[in-house]
């Protein structure tokens, strides 16, 4: 009796050990299929990705190439010393509505179209979907990148809700004759964009053209009252900050903001605190606040856990990102190092999957010898 118990008991570990094994082939089974369906997943949501990325860069071309013909029947001589791929979005060196210095050479690779493939990537990584509303705060400093992210927003069927600043720094849309209203009315009318900005401002110094001529500024005043959009004006930081995530959430109405954009140096995105000047351009991830006082809106987002895109260091946004610095000719569309990225986050996923393959194999290796003692 007592030798009959004993091997009862000592039958009982050789059960568990063959339910185990049940559960790890089960478990082996699952993998194989996760590593199947992952081999095919990333390659169809890459292809989309792709897709869209294409669509948007041949967007902003159209709309390039809209502006161009604008230009020449307004009259603005396109210097093709300076404009070295006629694009009409670059401006001048010096006239009475520029706010500060700024690099040709940077305004000029921004005219390339597979910038807006760029923002779709980024709002991508955002983990943004089609149909979402985003806030764009936007100085007519770079108006390529303006239409860059308008041009991703439509390619992603997104609700971009924008406030732009019109003073300009040099050799962006600091042409009087030929400012960003007026790109912007071009683009409205050619049908290539149907959205107007929710609100305007004078932007320079402390957001009110302190930096620019009298004659500038009244130019603008004047520009901004006649276009009926409202006129943001609050030389105070907090105060501005907060007009505009009012006004942003009351645009956004049901929706909620997705993302933030913040596109070139507007100090009243910006903020006063020098730590801005260390964020790395593209999707930031910020962790440290500045004062209240001190903070512009891009930080006012990033502390309501909204993602933010920072397009402002252009060098280091195309070493980053692939993109081509001061192209001559400009790239076509679908051309360039950043498709590549697609491809990089696909191997990433396939790299998983067989990680997580192998770690099973490991654990059903470990589990036979374990049965067998």
């Amino acid at each position: 009796m007592t030798k009959l118990f004993f091997n009862r008991k000592r039958n009982i570990p050789k059960e568990d050990t063959g339910r185990n094994k049940g559960v790890i082939l089960v478990l082996f089974a699952l993998s194989i299929l996760f590593f199947v369906l992952a081999k095919s997943f990333p390659s169809r949501e890459g292809d989309k990705l792709k897709g869209e990325m294409i669509r948007a860069s041949e967007i902003m071309a159209e709309a390039v190439d809209v502006i161009r013909e604008c230009r020449g029947e307004k009259g603005p001589i396109l210097d093709k010393n300076i404009d070295l791929n006629q694009t009409g979005l670059i401006g001048l060196e010096f006239s009475r509505i520029t706010t500060s210095i700024g690099s040709l050479e940077a305004k000029r690779t921004t005219t390339n179209p597979n910038f807006a493939a760029l923002i779709v990537f980024l709002l991508k990584e955002a983990k943004i979907e089609r149909g979402d509303t985003i806030a764009v705060g936007a100085s007519s400093s770079f108006p390529s990148l303006i239409v860059a992210v308008l041009s991703a927003g439509k390619a992603m069927n997104l609700k971009p809700i924008v406030i732009n600043s019109l003073g300009a720094s040099q050799w962006g849309a600091n042409n009087s004759d030929f400012h960003w209203l007026d790109m912007q009315n071009c683009l409205l009318n050619a049908g290539i964009f149907d959205a107007k900005p929710i609100g305007l401002s004078l932007g320079g110094a402390r957001d009110d053209g302190a930096d620019m001529s009298p004659e500038g500024r009244s130019f603008l005043l004047t520009e901004i009252r006649e276009s009926g959009i409202f006129f943001l004006h609050e030389p105070d930081l907090k105060r501005n900050v907060e007009a505009r995530m009012h006004l942003y959430e009351e645009k956004a109405g049901e929706s909620k903001i997705k993302a933030f954009i913040n596109i070139g140096g507007s100090w009243a995105n910006m903020g006063e605190d020098s730590k801005i000047l260390k964020l790395r351009p593209g999707l930031v991830k910020i962790k440290q606040f500045p004062a209240p006082e001190k903070r512009g809106v891009l930080y006012d987002m990033a502390a309501c856990k909204i993602p933010v895109i920072h397009l402002l260091y252009i060098k280091g946004l195309v070493e980053r990102y692939g993109l081509s610095w001061d192209p001559i000719p400009l790239p076509q569309p679908g051309k360039g190092k950043i498709y590549q990225l697609v491809g990089k986050r696909q191997s990433s996923f396939l790299f998983l999957a067989a990680a997580y393959f192998l770690l099973v194999i490991i654990v059903l290796v470990f589990r036979n010898k374990l049965g067998k003692k």
